[in-house]
């Protein structure tokens, strides 16, 4: 039973690692934008986890106007590094995140919108560009992906390596075995020696507890009636 529920926790907690690295880290869509608008949002108290912030300077309020992308994009998997040929409409939000998470830092979101109208094109002269976002795209909780930048491309087969993504991946498996390493380092030297030293004294207290209940034996003996010959 214990086994099964260790399992499980450890399947969940994998599964959570999973979905916040899928929502945070960046993907890049090859997409051809159609329109740009405004929108006035209401939020509700779930989807309001799922937008960043209103524009730098300006108050936050429970509805404000929502800047979105409006896109025809080709579709990728397994966070950009797998393109399909298949096409699909795709809506990104456009807001700045400040300081807050996800640490994107972005400050531009009006700058973005202007690069974004710019870049607009009808079928037959497609402009195809490239869009940086991350987050995800639910239709029923009315989510969209936080477009963080925009780069113009020259057509829809063009390959988009994901570097940072990369070299994120690289950075967290070093990191773990560097740290495992350290660990079994600090363990064999620190550690383990208390533990041998601990067990050492558990021994020697055990020892003596069990010579001392001998001699108390011996001497309770000593004072019995002995048997009449």
């Amino acid at each position: 039973m214990l086994k099964y529920l260790r399992i499980s926790i450890r399947a969940l907690v994998l599964v959570f690692v999973f979905g916040l690295l899928h929502y945070v880290l960046p993907q890049h869509d090859v997409a051809r934008i159609t329109s740009t608008e405004v929108i006035r949002m209401d939020f509700s108290s779930f989807n309001r986890l799922f937008f960043a912030q209103s524009d730098s300077g300006s108050t936050e309020l429970s509805t404000r106007d929502m800047r979105l992308i409006n896109t025809e994009r080709r579709k990728t998997m397994l966070l950009g590094f797998i393109p399909r040929q298949s096409q699909g409409v795709m809506v990104y939000r456009n807001e700045d995140t400040g300081w807050i998470w996800p640490p994107y830092f972005k400050f531009d979101s009006s700058d973005l919108q202007a690069t974004a109208s710019a870049n607009m094109s009808a079928p037959g002269a497609e402009q195809w560009v490239v869009i940086t976002h991350y987050g995800w795209r639910n239709r029923f909780f009315t989510i969209y992906p936080n477009a963080i930048g925009i780069r113009p491309v020259d057509g829809p087969d063009v390959r988009v390596i994901p570097w940072f993504n990369i070299f994120f991946f690289a950075f967290v498996i070093f990191a773990y075995f560097f740290i495992r390493a350290m660990w079994r380092q600090f363990r064999e030297r620190s550690v383990d020696p208390v533990l041998q030293d601990v067990g050492e004294t558990y021994d020697r207290i055990g020892d003596q507890a069990e010579e001392t209940r001998g001699r108390v034996r011996r001497w309770l003996d000593s004072w019995r009636s002995k048997p009449r010959r």
